[in-house]
């Protein structure tokens, strides 16, 4: 990129230059000249403040590829920050996720540039919810997805991702001896997972609200727009829209599903940002909509991570108590020999396999 633009001098080309390629398909040269000075910007504060920033793949593509050191979904995040040596985390994310990283890291500073980014799934269950859930449903296990707030991890046997799910369910039920487990707060995870398994499912009705509001009508109308193009979805989408993708994992999977295919056309049922974001690694391949924005993800800025590490704004605590049992929830997840790719939802099975779920 040439000089132009306020702030965007030789030095903030010679930092940025090897960036503008990931998100010349996303940025305006004109955004770019605003964008980059920022980036440049905190890069230096980052080695100042002795920092690392957590990009989650729902980041807008400036802060994926600018400034994340760390990319990836919201517990991988976490566990690379815990083996890192730095004294500060910041993360481009949402507030459950600065918890998670806080839980993993206690001796660490963990900032989040926008303490009003929530999670609506994080906000559908609190640990009271629970705390009723197991005195109804005593000796079973709980199993719960990290998208949740540090108190509702503190009453949970052991936490599960999108790409685990099925091996944490399956694993908990062996070690109870239990052929139910409970599965919260999301919903269609819980639903997705059951179609995966033999186990009984308890599930709670929390939803992701970009996730939810896709419909299989939605994947019927890609198709007979662009019917070349593969189609792959979230599990926390409804049942209906899994089964007629092509293609059903988490984050990670769906990422390394795309680089290793190197599908033509792709349609990803997911945030926005996260197709952005793989289109870096897979440029020959077209991304074709839908999606759907997270308001809450979007409320983290370039601006507003420089205020972050130039001020030591906003700080994320996790009370002691809470933070040692949630840890215990977390960790027991992080022992489990992780499966060898990231999981994918066997669809064929889904199709054939329909167990019934109890809603609480």
């Amino acid at each position: 990129m040439a000089d132009g633009g306020f702030g965007f001098g030789a030095d903030v080309a010679k930092a940025t230059d090897h960036i503008w390629p990931k998100v010349r398909d996303h940025v305006t040269p004109l955004e770019w000249a605003q964008k980059a000075p920022l980036i440049a910007e905190i890069n230096r504060l980052k080695v100042q403040r002795d920092a690392v920033i957590l990009a989650h793949n729902y980041m807008t593509p400036d802060i994926f590829h600018g400034v994340g050191d760390y990319v990836g979904d919201s517990l991988g995040l976490a566990k690379e920050a815990a083996r890192s040596d730095a004294k500060v985390i910041v993360q481009a994310g949402v507030h459950f996720m600065a918890e998670t990283s806080k839980i993993l890291s206690p001796d660490k500073t963990v900032l989040i540039p926008d303490p009003l980014a929530g999670c609506s799934l994080a906000a559908s269950i609190t640990g009271a919810d629970v705390r009723l859930i197991k005195a109804r449903y005593p000796g079973l296990p709980v199993v719960t997805y990290v998208n949740t707030t540090a108190d509702v991890k503190a009453e949970t046997d052991i936490c599960c991702t999108s790409a685990n799910a099925v091996q944490v369910v399956e694993w908990a039920a062996r070690e109870w001896g239990v052929d139910r487990v409970i599965l919260i707060p999301d919903e269609y995870l819980a639903r997705n997972v059951a179609a995966q398994t033999d186990i009984g499912i308890i599930a709670w009705a929390g939803r992701c609200e970009v996730h939810e509001r896709f419909t299989a009508q939605d994947v019927a109308e890609m198709r007979a727009a662009y019917p070349g193009a593969q189609i792959l979805a979230h599990p926390e989408c409804p049942e209906s829209v899994l089964e007629a993708a092509d293609f059903a994992g988490s984050t990670a999977a769906m990422n390394d599903y795309v680089v290793a295919n190197r599908p033509k056309q792709v349609v990803l049922i997911t945030e926005c940002s996260m197709a952005a974001n793989v289109a870096a690694e897979a440029p020959e391949t077209k991304f074709i909509g839908p999606c759907n924005l997270c308001p809450h993800m979007k409320r983290i800025t370039l601006e507003n991570i420089r205020d972050a590490l130039l001020h030591m704004r906003f700080e994320v605590t996790v009370d002691d108590a809470v933070a040692e049992r949630a840890r215990r929830a977390v960790q027991r997840m992080v022992d489990l020999p992780p499966p060898a790719v990231p999981a994918r939802y066997d669809l064929v099975r889904a199709r054939g396999h329909h167990p019934a779920v109890e809603l609480i």
